[in-house]
């Protein structure tokens, strides 16, 4: 067998921690600039009065009536869930991806690239989405705003109270259908990137190049939307699995992935599996194209210090 060649040895790996923190200080920006968005979207969703009249009416209210810094509340959960995901998403793609490389050229192909973000959309939403999400969902379906008057308290109060009535499995309702929109999502997203970067910039991972941040903004939010797109059906059906709570007979009306889009489809229409697809639009783009702006300059940085160094 050929030896790797000297363009091979200059794309050398990066390691996975490095991976790992991109993800995580790209979730904290994220995070700290979406945060308003998500605000927003709470407090229209539990509006039973109708007090805001639309989204730039809500956030002037909030802002005006209870200060600018409310609406960064939640900020720290929020923080938190999109740190852990982005550093568990980047950490164990990088990781699949060193394991599918070629052993002889290092390099990686479109499939085991797919294959790599399918595998790391998947651990992300049984380790850290589903539950994350469970209690999400169940604290904003509640309506009213007293805490007197809601069944669910705080995240901490749901997530023991959904342990006690339905079991430590009820944090994982929805398991299935989270676990294809985060495996599809991340298995586009991940190709896309990496497509975008190499289509527009001629950027290949390892090669010391460093994307100017406007760069790794267009990538990113042209990546984030194929993943809405694709996996619209399996998201509804997740939000729908998750809200549901099981009646004093133990009934359920969705009995599982196949049964909801079935069901979906019949009562509603095939429309109705895309149900919400222009907020997902809204939010998750802006988010991947802040996310790989800030992960792009650390891998960068890393890249241009000891790929460099490594190679003379």
């Amino acid at each position: 067998m050929a030896p790797p060649t000297s363009g091979d040895r200059r794309r050398e790996s990066i390691p996975t921690y490095v991976k790992a923190l991109s993800g995580s200080l790209g979730g904290i920006m994220e995070a700290c600039c979406l945060q308003p968005i998500d605000v927003i979207k709470t407090r229209l969703q539990l509006d039973r009065t109708g007090t805001y009249r639309g989204i730039i009416h809500c956030g002037n209210t909030v802002a005006t009536s209870e200060g600018v810094r409310a609406l960064w509340k939640g900020l720290t959960p929020f923080a938190t869930h999109l740190t852990l995901k982005y550093a568990l998403r980047m950490g164990s793609n990088a990781l699949l991806q060193s394991a599918f490389k070629d052993p002889v050229t290092g390099n990686l192909s479109n499939r085991a690239r797919l294959a790599s973000g399918f595998g790391a959309g998947v651990l992300e939403a049984l380790l850290i989405v589903t539950p994350f999400e469970v209690v999400k969902i169940r604290l904003q379906q509640q309506k009213g705003l007293s805490p007197d008057l809601l069944r669910y308290k705080n995240p901490i109060h749901c997530a023991r109270t959904i342990v006690r009535e339905e079991g430590l499995r009820g944090l994982w309702s929805g398991a299935s259908p989270t676990v294809m929109r985060n495996g599809t999502n991340q298995a586009a997203m991940f190709t896309a990137k990496n497509a975008f970067d190499v289509l527009l910039w001629q950027k290949h991972e390892g090669d010391r190049k460093t994307l100017q941040p406007w760069q790794s903004m267009i990538s990113g939010f042209l990546a984030g939307t194929a993943g809405p797109i694709c996996t619209g059906p399996f998201d509804v059906v997740k939000t729908r699995l998750m809200a549901q709570g099981r009646s004093p007979s133990g009934e359920l009306k969705y009995r599982g992935l196949i049964h909801a889009i079935r069901t979906i489809y019949a009562e509603e229409g095939p429309r109705a599996l895309w149900k919400g697809l222009l907020p997902r639009l809204m939010r998750i783009p802006p988010g991947q194209a802040i996310m790989w702006t800030v992960a792009d300059q650390v891998t960068g940085l890393y890249e241009r210090r000891y790929l460099k160094e490594a190679s003379f």
